[in-house]
């Protein structure tokens, strides 16, 4: 069975879910719609089959040819769109974040849980499916690195002030919901709770530095309390000229690891090294023994698409996911729960900067309802 999807949204990202879904076997692209009807016709001359094009949502959900909604226009619009399309029997995916704060998304899990069963609503969060994210969750699921007590994440980027001034959207609360932690962040924030767990408190500090006519930040710090009692900083800035890397280290008693630029850079853990010393007395983790032992542990990686690049491969491997959560009614890999903590947590880091105090986080999921994980 094909997949087929309503593309919404005809920009740089919603170029990129037409291609990809466009080039798997498992799912096509029936319709894009764009408000901006010459951009939906420029993205349909791309691909292969050309798509039907519209300007209406409605139009393209009244369409007996779309399984599934692909929801790439700015964030503060995605709650508007996905509603439409679960209440229509639509499966939905919404490119990160599910909205601009938790009080906006609220509709969208409403819908959800109306929507008939098996009907799959999730958000993207590509890097929960790279291989080194998967191998660290592995060894954290499994114990191999003890009691995780810390970890250190930062996103150290560059945004021109022309990238702002771009799109009248860019930077604003209304529609951008924030701005390094929620643009260009939120995606580290995720993978940051996927491995440390549920967050208790944030207290943070927010600043414009390096940019103008923008209303949100452009460079983040913050703090997070974890329910487990580890504890992590999180860092997020768009003036880091000319643009550095997205780094997580996670820390435990038994082990640590270091993905950097979406790759396994190091990894060590006492089991495994003990395992090795038996055979070797001269190496033990009691010694100290500080060895790399990623090559051990990571599997052989996929490789970019030489035609579409990095951000192609992963959104492609969530993709894949999420077709067979659809064929099967298993849940998907990343839930409306794990986005909403997510989102969340970056509430959590922007109310904290504003007031000056710590937040906690599950304060700004009760606010609207939502319950506490």
């Amino acid at each position: 069975m094909t997949v087929r999807f309503a593309v919404v949204g005809c920009g740089v990202i919603g170029r990129l879910h037409a291609e990809v879904l466009a080039a798997s076997a498992e799912t096509a692209v029936s319709v894009l719609v764009d408000v901006d009807a010459a951009a939906a016709d420029a993205l349909a001359q791309r691909l292969d089959p050309a798509p039907a094009v519209t300007t209406s949502l409605d139009g393209a959900l009244a369409r007996d040819d779309v399984d599934a909604v692909a929801i790439c226009v700015p964030s503060g619009a995605h709650a508007r769109i996905a509603v439409a399309a679960l209440e229509s029997g639509r499966h939905v995916v919404v490119e990160k974040p599910v909205d601009v704060t938790i009080e906006a998304a609220a509709p969208i899990v409403t819908a959800a849980a109306a929507a008939p069963e098996g009907t799959v609503a999730t958000v993207i969060s590509q890097h929960r499916f790279d291989p080194a994210s998967v191998v660290v969750r592995d060894a954290i699921t499994a114990g191999r690195f003890g009691r995780l007590t810390s970890a250190v994440a930062t996103v150290s980027w560059w945004r021109s002030q022309s990238y702002y001034d771009s799109g009248a959207w860019r930077g604003t609360w209304e529609l951008d919901g924030g701005g390094a932690l929620m643009n260009q962040g939120v995606h580290t924030v995720d993978l940051l709770l996927w491995f440390l767990g549920t967050p208790v408190e944030v207290m943070a500090h927010t600043g414009l530095l390096a940019h103008e006519r923008v209303e949100v930040e452009d460079t983040v710090a913050a703090v997070v309390r974890f329910q487990s009692g580890a504890l992590a900083t999180l860092h997020a800035t768009t003036a880091a000229y000319p643009g550095l890397s997205v780094r997580l280290q996670v820390l435990g008693d038994a082990g640590s690891a270091v993905i950097d630029d979406d790759r396994l850079r190091y990894f060590h853990s006492r089991e495994l090294a003990s395992a090795e010393a038996a055979g070797d007395a001269g190496v033990g983790a009691d010694k100290g023994d500080r060895s790399d032992q990623t090559a051990r542990v990571l599997p052989a990686e996929e490789e970019p698409d030489p035609a579409h690049g990095p951000m192609f491969t992963g959104h492609a491997r969530q993709y894949r996911d999420i077709v067979e959560a659809i064929r099967t009614g298993r849940r998907p890999g990343v839930t409306l729960d794990d986005a909403l903590l997510a989102l969340a947590t970056v509430q959590a880091v922007y109310e904290s900067a504003r007031s000056g105090a710590p937040v906690r986080v599950a304060d700004v999921l009760a606010a609207v309802g939502v319950p506490a994980p």
